[in-house]
């Protein structure tokens, strides 16, 4: 008994067909991906991983967590190792340790947004009242 009649056989060859073309025409420019939504406390910096789990971010040396995620435009995950030497905006987060634990390599649209970075200090002595005060006022 034949179960595979050649009218099945070709249609089995048109799927995958059509399913290797819609893999092979994958957008990598990353115009066509859509913005992530990210947590409020992540932080966007420019990162290159030296020898992992040593890091630099926006110049500095940093390093990663034990454990650390690192994901690439299409959220999938990526090995540190295959970053090495390589410059990439990304979001970060960060461990209560310091070590850095979370990373998103950003698409061309979500590097467009704007985000905090490392430049602001992460603990704020003082208070911003002086500021909101008038140049015009005086104290008493």
């Amino acid at each position: 008994m034949n179960r595979c009649t050649p009218h099945t056989l070709v249609t089995v060859a048109v799927l995958a067909a059509s399913a290797l073309l819609a893999s092979c025409a994958h957008d990598t420019t990353g115009a066509g991906y859509a913005v992530r939504q990210f947590p409020a406390a992540a932080l966007r910096g420019e990162m290159v991983v030296l020898a992992p789990p040593v890091i630099t971010l926006d110049g500095k040396a940093d390093r990663l967590s034990p454990g650390a995620r690192i994901r690439d435009a299409n959220n999938m995950l990526v090995m540190s190792g295959v970053l090495v030497k390589q410059k990439v905006v990304v979001n970060y987060m960060r461990e209560n340790a310091g070590n850095v634990h979370e990373v998103w390599i950003l698409n061309s649209a979500e590097a467009r947004l704007k985000r905090p970075n490392t430049k602001a200090p992460w603990f704020s002595f003082g208070s911003n009242a002086d500021a909101a005060v008038p140049a015009t006022a005086k104290a008493p």
